[in-house]
């Protein structure tokens, strides 16, 4: 069965790149027509989809974080990973990585990370 688990710092400081890595185990990042997806919760809202990269490698962002987001992968070492640039306290939040046919997830599914917390302060 197919886990994901994310790893990263819990505290960022403003303005600087927050680095988060999600390892999969139980299948392949390059399985056929798989997503591998960033999504996060801040709290007191509602899921918010980051971004994804596909079985192939092609990337696809959110639009309104499309110019701080960069998602790539480790083949080798079945992992993918979010960077988001120059975070402030609003970038503050539950981050969550998943595994989905659909390029956009927006609801949880059976294939989620547990999430981690990361909050931005100085």
């Amino acid at each position: 069965q197919v886990q994901l688990q994310e790893s990263g710092p819990g505290l960022v400081k403003p303005s600087q790149t927050l680095s988060l890595t999600c390892t999969v185990s139980g299948g392949s990042i390059t399985t056929n027509y798989y997503y591998w997806s960033w999504i996060r919760q801040p709290p007191g809202k509602g899921l918010e989809w980051m971004g994804a990269i596909a079985y192939s490698g092609s990337t696809y962002y959110s639009p309104s974080l499309k110019s701080r987001t960069s998602i790539s992968r480790d083949t080798s070492k079945n992992q993918f990973t979010l960077q988001l640039s120059s975070v402030t306290p609003e970038d503050t939040a539950v981050y969550y990585c998943a595994r989905d046919k659909m390029v956009v997830v927006t609801t949880k599914g059976d294939y989620w990370g547990q999430g981690t917390q990361v909050t931005v302060s100085s």
